[in-house]
């Protein structure tokens, strides 16, 4: 008979974690008498990161005295004590790998189910000093699980555990764990994993992608977080063919190959990155989105001279024609699916330079002579600066259902166009007078204030949010779960000696640093240079920090449990090999 060992608590708190500060419930401690578990939490306990922990769904987190007495064993340590794993039940009894999800279980006057197995979290290693432990618990399956409150009532240690339901198609956690975390993926499994109620809602929808890139390869070939296999890797020269003024502070450059190897054809709303030698040295690297219609003979980005911008300054006032750029290939995931039968109605919306995007967009659309509904809504400061006006007024016009409204926000604009623009800015009031359909699909590129307010007016208004899609060329928002004392520090040269080794370039940061030994990870590198991250198990196992490469190599030390999507890395556990150039 299963029995309740230890009933372990503890609330939230502040403590220190490498130089800064963590927000953590992972520290648990054993209880004497019974404790009222309700549907949240036990009473005296509580979760610090609720995204991660906690919540219905993770009300209870359960571990074993066995897999205690295996740590003891593999780590050397005789200090483990109940409730260091986080823990708030440690059972005897009740192994990963004959508990299924879906089990329900009655201990005390209460009753529990099996929902998921625990989530690979760098707080565990923090807690027990062993920074490996989240790929250790996978890689040995001992996860442990989580349970959710099905009756609320009072357990105390002690208590029998009997289980009252064994879960749809009886597959462990150890089992689910694997076959999230760990490569060669059986689809089988991942059928049956879909198919189970129990199971929590965030696993169930990482198993549905996995389980549709198995059943449909050539989908999974679509590249993750603007990796983009089918191109060229790192760099390549392409020729400067023609500079065209579209604005008084907006110009087009052309780029072709030198020869008629052609290009690689770009979706609509894809960007380029470009290695600008003539600019600075090391040589600073940038992001324009491509602003005409596919193409594999030549390219076409818009640059908006910034007053105090470096790149933009050079391209606008040095960058000649025959001059050669050195390009990588399309990526980003801000596209327009090529779908001829696709009937959604959709909007295309920007402000000032970020019109680039969804202008390759519009000429997809037109190309495809499109049925669609396509709603055009453009902001800028005056007619004068308004880049590609007549280029996007003759491709709305032919188009059978286009509808195009431009506004300027300059208080004495000059002469409006035809047709009439709008003095004023777009916000909820004209979106609502506008009478856009609830299922319009829309494609938002602007500064962030303005993509930001956009897309509380859409949301307001009843678009539902997974139909907005935003580029964003600047840092990508941090996950740093746990982190209270987190600063928006723009990045820098780390303190310390200049290092000596390859050189990295973070694009999206516009920062360029030699490497130094001093780092154990390049994730460590950039953390140092304020350069904004994502990371959560910091072991190689949950993928969070999986970065396109644009050029260069890594190695890993150690190597992750399952190796990343080709074009990336993973930051929290490689090095690098030669010169890195990452969208980060």
């Amino acid at each position: 008979m299963a029995r309740l060992r230890s009933l372990n608590v503890g609330m939230p708190k502040d403590v220190p974690w490498q130089g800064r500060t963590v927000h953590t419930g992972i520290f648990k401690y054993p209880v004497d008498g019974p404790r009222m578990v309700r549907t949240l939490d036990i009473d005296g306990d509580g979760q610090g990161d609720l995204d991660g922990h906690g919540g219905e769904i993770r009300a209870v987190l359960v571990y074993q005295c066995q897999s205690y007495d295996f740590w003891r064993r593999q780590l050397g340590r005789d200090d483990l004590e109940y409730g260091q794993f986080g823990e708030n039940f440690t059972v005897d009894g009740l192994p990963d790998d004959e508990v299924h999800i879906g089990d329900r279980y009655g201990i005390g006057d209460a009753e529990f189910e099996v929902t998921q197995p625990r989530v690979t979290c760098y707080r565990v290693g923090m807690r027990l000093g062993e920074p490996e432990m989240p790929a250790l618990l996978v890689a040995h399956h001992r996860p442990g699980f989580y349970f959710r409150v099905i009756t609320e009532g009072h357990v105390q240690a002690g208590d029998e555990i009997i289980r009252t339901r064994i879960g749809r198609h009886r597959m462990s956690v150890a089992a689910i764990d694997a076959l999230l975390y760990l490569p060669d993926r059986d689809i089988g499994q991942l059928r049956n994993a879909v198919d189970i109620p129990a199971l929590s809602p965030g696993w169930q929808r990482s198993f549905r992608d996995l389980l549709d890139a198995a059943e449909h390869p050539k989908r999974a070939g679509e590249p993750p977080a603007g990796a983009q296999p089918e191109g060229w890797a790192g760099f390549r020269p392409l020729r400067v063919s023609r500079i065209v003024p579209e604005s008084t502070t907006v110009a087009s450059i052309h780029l072709a190959p030198h020869d008629d190897t052609p290009l690689t054809r770009p979706k609509p709303g894809q960007h380029l990155t470009l290695r600008v030698a003539g600019a600075a040295d090391p040589p600073p690297v940038r992001n324009y989105s491509l602003s005409a219609a596919p193409s594999d003979s030549e390219y076409r980005i818009s640059v908006k001279r910034e007053t105090h911008g470096l790149v933009s300054t050079y391209l606008h006032t040095q960058l000649r024609v025959g001059d050669t750029v050195d390009i990588a290939s399309p990526r980003g995931d801000f596209v327009l699916p090529e779908d001829r039968d696709d009937t959604t109605p959709v909007l295309l919306l920007s402000a000032g330079v970020g019109v680039t995007p969804v202008l390759a967009m519009l000429h997809a659309l037109a190309a495809a002579h499109s049925k669609r509904d396509i709603w055009w809504l453009h902001t800028a400061h005056s007619a004068a600066e308004q880049a590609f006006a007549d280029e996007a007024h003759r491709l709305l016009t032919s188009v059978d259902r286009g509808h195009e409204h431009v506004y300027y926000t300059a208080e004495s604009p000059m002469a409006n166009p035809d047709p009439p623009a709008v003095a004023g800015r777009i916000n909820r009031e004209a979106l609502a007078a506008l009478g856009l359909p609830a299922n319009v699909t829309t494609y938002l590129c602007g500064p962030t204030a303005f993509t930001t307010a956009m897309r509380e007016a859409l949301m307001h208004l009843g678009v539902e949010s997974d139909r907005i899609h935003t580029e964003l060329f600047g840092a990508l928002s941090a996950i740093n779960p746990g982190l209270t004392d987190v600063t928006h520090t723009p990045p820098h040269l780390p303190l310390g000696p200049v290092g000596t080794g390859p050189r990295i370039t973070f694009t999206r940061s516009g920062l360029t640093v030699p490497w130094s030994d001093e780092y154990s990870t390049v994730l460590d590198f950039a953390e140092a240079c304020d350069v904004p991250t994502r990371w959560s198990c910091r072991t190689g196992v949950c993928h969070t920090c999986q970065t396109p490469i644009l050029s260069g190599t890594v190695r890993y030390r150690p190597d992750p449990l399952e190796p990343p999507m080709p074009g990336t890395a993973l930051l929290c556990c490689s090095q690098p090999e030669t010169d890195l150039v990452l969208d980060l």
